[in-house]
């Protein structure tokens, strides 16, 4: 069942098309759908406002086209990540109508695309050799429901470069930032916005990077306060996660602080930075 399958049938109910037998049968079904190797959670977008999500390595093609399929009978849209070219290509053979996104190495299957919430979620990326995680994180947050801004390529051993992109980054609700050598730029970047940061270490880098070890650790050990890190490559885990902070961006208003000289100066930092959450509606979209 789907979120708006299950709103429809409480509107049955409520307006006494339905009965309570009815509405209890249907909730209480199995919330999977068994198919030997997979137990697909097909009641997830209701808990968590988004469809179970395939993760693709490891699996087969034949494995990811079948969970698909039993995701789109049930009305869900589709996201594959970590797939490889033969997944992709059978994967397109079954659904025509699906999306590969080669770069962020995902397969999304969006017949009707959720509305774009207010605001923007930016992806900032440190060197070209990131840009698949940092795509990953992008398309995630995109087919979730939000309008992202790309900013690539923009590391700290050319500081100037992410200066020149500042503003955009500002403006931004969350701002998610890849990066793998030492991994210094989710730093910076801390240091630069009000916004929340999602900071994701790649393994790109020589030996010492310890196949991302070391920008782990880096990110973790930050001084920057409001900095959240997650897994080496998690590039969807951090799309995810800012898009559930982006469809919380409007929900509290901003705090107003005593001195009114304080808060003027405060508003003035919301409006030169695109308005800030109290502007902005949250809307959950609806799988």
């Amino acid at each position: 069942m789907t979120t708006i399958e299950a709103i429809k049938l409480l509107e049955r109910f409520r307006d006494g098309n339905a009965g309570l037998e009815d509405v209890l049968r249907t909730f209480q079904a199995a919330p999977v759908a068994d198919i030997g190797f997979a137990q697909v959670d097909v009641h997830r977008a209701i808990r968590r406002g988004f469809p179970e999500v395939i993760f693709g390595a490891g699996k087969s093609p034949e494995q990811v086209v079948t969970i698909a399929q039993q995701l789109r009978e049930h009305g869900q849209r589709v996201l594959a990540t970590r797939v490889t070219l033969e997944h992709a290509r059978l994967f397109l053979r079954q659904f025509p109508e699906a999306v590969h996104h080669e770069v962020a190495r995902c397969l999304s299957l969006d017949p009707q695309p959720l509305p774009k919430r207010p605001g923007t979620i930016a992806v900032v990326c440190a060197g070209t050799s990131d840009l698949p995680v940092a795509e990953e994180a992008a398309v995630t947050a995109e087919i979730m429901g939000n309008r992202v801004e790309r900013i690539a390529d923009v590391g700290v051993s050319g500081v100037h470069r992410l200066l020149g992109r500042l503003d955009a980054i500002q403006r931004a609700n969350v701002v998610v930032v890849v990066a793998g050598m030492e991994g210094a730029l989710p730093s910076v970047v801390t240091g630069l916005v009000w916004r929340p940061v999602i900071a994701v270490p790649t393994s790109i880098g020589y030996g010492a990077s310890f196949g991302g070890l070391a920008p782990l650790l880096g990110m973790l050990n930050s001084c920057a306060s409001g900095m959240t890190v997650v897994n080496i490559d998690n590039g969807f885990g951090a799309g995810y996660a800012a898009s559930q902070i982006n469809a919380l961006a409007g929900a509290a208003p901003q705090p107003r602080d005593s001195n009114p000289r304080t808060q003027e100066a405060l508003d003035i930092g919301v409006a030169a930075q695109g308005g800030g959450g109290q502007r902005m509606a949250a809307t959950a979209g609806i799988p």
